[in-house]
């Protein structure tokens, strides 16, 4: 297994069009993260206060339209 450091070195190493391919992978991949992680707490509940709270305030007449 790699340590981050070796991770880094190797990254440091790569030739110019590697790196940009491992820049377009690392876009996708953190993307695909971060809507994983979206949808674990939206069906945890996690984030269910908050979408009561954006409801009361769209009621309410505090929101704009964009």
């Amino acid at each position: 297994m790699s340590t981050v450091q070796e991770i880094e070195d190797a990254i440091r190493r790569l030739p110019s069009a590697q790196l940009t391919s491992l820049r377009a992978w690392f876009a996708d991949f953190d993307a695909a993260m971060w809507d994983q992680q979206l949808e674990d707490d939206v069906r945890s509940g996690k984030l269910d206060a908050l979408a009561e709270q954006a409801l009361k305030d769209f009621e309410q007449g505090r929101c704009t339209e964009l």
